[in-house]
């Protein structure tokens, strides 16, 4: 019997449970791994509350991240050995292969042998936020050497994460964040210029920091009224790419500045690489030699014991943190 966390019906935190359950043998193309550490994702908590892509299974399951230690292998791995540390690419359905446990077992093709500079701490808090920016600014909005990039809601884990992976290809960084409490964590994390969106006259300071060009690529979680405002700041031909709905305003379609600019808005999703092999085995060469060379670093704004599952998901919930949120494991 292992420790696994389970939730019975949609709710707030308090809905979280740790049972004793059997965690089967591995199929035959799977990796059994004993977790060391999970990464928490805001997508979870969407899960939990009924507010995902995907509906809950009750008694459901739930995570998309952890590293461990390798404790046995389906008949058809190869790829691996007992007792390798590897760590835990997001799959398709965290119902079905969930990371909330002591035990858990996910398909070989999403688990990856990190660094071995990473603490497990730092191996759980990386997949899902590299992956999903690589994906967006890299693999679709083609960013590279010279280009200006606005990241919103830059103090999320998939922000920083943008901005390290833009940092890498010489991409200069405009991250935003609501008041300027987090500017200074923002600059330590590698921004070029952080624009509090509450305080400040976004378009006018893009413009200012552009030389009147405006941003060519937006990776950006919030949408509604967001959308309409970051249409200012783009350039000609500029790319905007949504990938969360963090506002509940629908906001005002930008229609003059999309077909004054010759704007794409793009809605994107992880899914499209980690469902993809050719761009998911791009993604896990590009992740892990950043990884490796200290370029994309996690950033860990806090550590919680499983046992404290529910005050990690409320922390997650607080919007108080810079960085990713950590639950180890013993």
């Amino acid at each position: 019997m292992n420790r696994v966390v389970r939730f019975y019906e949609y709710g707030d935190a308090s809905v979280l449970r740790i049972e004793d359950v059997e965690v089967p043998a591995p199929a035959a193309d799977e990796v059994q791994i004993a977790v060391k550490a999970i990464g928490l994702n805001r997508a979870e908590v969407m899960f939990r509350t009924g507010r995902y892509l995907q509906e809950a299974n009750f008694p459901s399951q739930l995570g998309y991240e952890a590293a461990g230690i390798v404790k046995s292998l389906g008949a058809d791995v190869t790829e691996f050995a007992e007792g390798d540390a590897v760590s835990v690419i997001p799959t398709l359905d965290m119902s079905r292969w969930p990371t909330y446990g002591e035990v858990i077992n996910i398909p070989v093709k999403y688990v990856v042998k990190h660094p071995a500079r990473l603490s497990f701490e730092q191996a759980a808090a990386s997949w899902m936020q590299y992956v999903t920016a690589w994906g967006a600014l890299i693999a679709q909005g083609k960013l590279g050497l010279g280009d200006f990039v606005i990241v919103s809601a830059a103090s999320s884990s998939v922000g920083i994460a943008a901005i390290q992976i833009a940092r890498s290809v010489g991409a200069t960084v405009i991250a935003t964040t609501r008041t300027s409490a987090k500017a200074k964590p923002l600059y330590d994390a590698g921004a070029h210029h952080v624009i509090a969106t509450t305080e400040e006259n976004v378009a006018a300071r893009v413009k200012e920091i552009t030389s009147g060009k405006g941003a060519r690529v937006v990776f950006d979680p919030i949408g509604g009224p967001a959308i309409a405002q970051l249409a200012e700041c783009m350039s000609f031909g500029s790319i905007l790419l949504e990938y969360g709905a963090l506002s509940t305003d629908d906001g005002t379609f930008p229609q003059f500045a999309l077909l004054g600019k010759c704007l794409t808005f793009k809605g994107y999703l992880y899914i499209e690489v980690t469902s993809n092999d050719e761009l998911l085995a791009a993604a896990k060469t590009f992740i892990n030699e950043g990884l490796q060379s200290g370029a994309l670093s996690p950033l860990i704004s806090r550590t919680f014991q499983f046992d404290q599952i529910q005050d990690a998901t409320r922390f997650l919930e607080s919007n108080e943190q810079v960085g990713k949120i950590v639950v180890t494991v013993n």
